[in-house]
């Protein structure tokens, strides 16, 4: 099984691919049964989709390496709290746990237009069994709002 800190090391290690490219600050890994099945970056620019978020865009690219719709018990790594979009899609996912370094907060305050919906408020309200570990590299995911910012491609939006 691969370790919360691992997996999102490459979520994160993959944020900064993105920020490279002039997309956002957020990654996602995703582990399903000890092995990586996908990791992605935010895509919305490159898109001009609104719903080409990290979890989204690593939710389906999972779907498509392991040929299912569901990823039941899959551990997520996300560099931010799941904004209630991508907290959805991964509760009907059915994946067992996310880890998340950054908070909707920190993503706010770097600029970003966000549902103040805490992702365990949403699971609570809504029944999810999905689990949500806070503070898993939390320093380390929001130096990537710092280094988008100084990348000169940050907008808000």
């Amino acid at each position: 099984m691969i370790s919360p800190t691992e997996l999102m090391k490459l979520a994160i290690n993959k944020a900064k691919e993105g920020i490279a490219a002039g997309q956002s600050p957020f990654g996602c890994a995703i582990a399903l049964e000890g092995k990586v099945v996908a990791v992605s970056h935010n895509i919305v620019l490159q898109t001009t989709d609104v719903t080409a978020h990290a979890e989204v865009t690593a939710l389906r690219v999972a779907c498509q390496n392991v040929g299912e719709i569901l990823l039941e018990g899959a551990q997520v790594a996300t560099t931010c709290e799941p904004c209630p979009m991508c907290a959805a899609a991964i509760h009907w996912s059915r994946a067992g746990e996310v880890y998340f370094g950054a908070t909707i907060e920190d993503a706010a305050e770097a600029g970003f237009n966000e549902l103040r919906m805490p992702a365990g408020q949403l699971y609570e309200v809504g029944g999810s069994e999905t689990k949500l570990i806070a503070d898993v590299e939390r320093a380390a995911c929001r130096e990537l709002f710092a280094l988008w910012k100084s990348s000169g491609s940050a907008i808000s939006y």
